[in-house]
């Protein structure tokens, strides 16, 4: 039983660090489900055991996330804000600094894959129409969104994890990891201005021409969906579980007389949702072979756990560019029992930070990409690289400093 769990476990992450097979449409959620079904079947994994591998209360957490981010673009918020964004500024370097600001603001409270899901569409629209070349700016948005998700224990899924196997205090987490994530968002922004430099207004050879449909925002949906994101802030202060709060928000948002809950659902991500429970199921059932702790027993007696920054730093840009930060941070935990605190901030800034570095670094990253390709912009993989390197690795300097000056990690 073990080789299975063995070849379900490596095609998995093999599947993860490939986006998907060759020859075959599946994607990596496709994959990680498909295996977690063939541990189930193969008898590697029995139903209860598949169950109780995956942790609820963040699955919890993103699905009442994703339902009050619902709220927003059911009330019109995010085109409306992508559109004004894109029509903000008259100069180029105004125009990045608002979008750096917004999608880093934006991602610090409704996670960063919903934030720009939402308004890379409508922000290549209104570049197009402005004649702007959207290029530039959609890497901002990325490495923005990523950078200001880093700040909050909800920024992104993987922060959201760490907070719930750490028990992590919401307002603790900013503190520690605010000031790197503030950085990081001007680094972002210093870095595309410097390598796009000139280059800002190259007409695009696509769209130049489009009209930009006004976007009408429903205010009054809009008002619900800020004064759920301040209860949910404040209910954070209370000892409540988080996953609580965020549920409890999100109950009373699908509660309406003009949106219906169903809309509201559709606009839920079940593929990220799914990508993690078989993720869980798939690293539970490798656990159980005893494989990571006898690992983990030899790496903390040669003293490379991952608990200093000279471990940590090399690992989250291994494991963030190659199977994706996500999947690396459940991966980390799933082997590692017990990390201490300041690993854990540690983990959650420099994981999120390092999926900056290639375009399949982050989910946020390639829904970039793709949502811009439908929108006919195309963002390359040497493109995002030639600022996704010196961004990725900027700010995790200034995030490796941080940590060891605040006590928080040894160097």
């Amino acid at each position: 039983m073990t080789a299975t769990i063995l070849i379900l476990f490596g095609a998995t992450y093999l599947g993860m660090a490939l986006g998907r097979f060759p020859g075959l449409s599946i994607d990596r959620t496709g994959i990680a489900l498909v295996a977690a079904i063939l541990l189930l079947a193969t008898g590697a994994l029995d139903t209860g055991q598949l169950v109780a591998a995956v942790d609820f209360p963040t699955i919890f957490i993103l699905l009442g996330l994703m339902i009050l981010s619902a709220q927003y673009a059911g009330s019109g918020f995010y085109d409306w804000c992508a559109l004004k964004v894109a029509q903000a500024a008259r100069s180029p370097a105004r125009l990045l600094a608002v979008i750096v600001l917004v999608a880093g603001g934006l991602s610090a409270v409704l996670a960063n894959d919903v934030v720009v899901f939402a308004m890379t569409p409508m922000l290549c629209l209104g570049l197009l129409a402005r004649k702007l070349d959207p290029r530039p700016y959609l890497i901002a948005l990325a490495g923005a969104a990523n950078a200001g998700s880093a700040a909050t224990v909800i920024g992104n899924p993987q922060n959201i994890l760490i907070g719930q196997v750490g028990h992590l205090d919401f307002w603790r987490f900013a503190a520690v990891c605010g000031g790197p994530a503030l950085a990081a968002m001007l680094i972002v922004y210093l870095t595309v201005w410097f390598v796009w430099r000139g280059r800002f207004g190259e007409p695009s050879r696509e769209g130049m021409g489009a009209e930009v449909a006004p976007v009408a925002l429903d205010r009054w949906q809009l008002g619900k969906a800020v004064a759920a994101t301040l209860a949910l802030l404040v209910l954070f202060t209370r000892d409540i579980p988080q996953e609580h709060s965020v549920l409890l928000v999100a109950g009373v948002m699908m509660v309406s007389r003009r949106m219906a809950s169903r809309d509201m659902l559709g606009m839920v991500d079940w593929h990220l949702l799914v990508l993690f429970a078989a993720l869980f199921a798939i690293n539970h059932a490798l656990g159980l072979t005893g494989i990571p702790a006898a690992l983990v027993g030899d790496l903390q007696a040669a003293g490379w756990l991952p608990d200093r920054l000279a471990v940590m730093v090399p690992l989250a840009l291994a494991g963030s560019n190659s199977i994706g930060n996500v999947p690396a941070v459940i991966l980390l935990l799933a082997a590692w029992p017990n990390p201490p605190e300041g690993a854990l901030y540690g983990l959650a800034l420099l994981s999120t930070l390092a999926g900056n570095l290639l375009l399949p670094g982050s989910l946020a990253n390639i829904i970039v990409a793709e949502r811009a390709a439908a929108s006919g912009v195309r963002l390359g993989f040497v493109e995002h690289a030639r600022c996704g390197v010196p961004m990725a690795l900027l700010s995790m300097a200034v995030a490796a400093v941080w940590l060891w000056a605040g006590g928080w990690m040894a160097p």
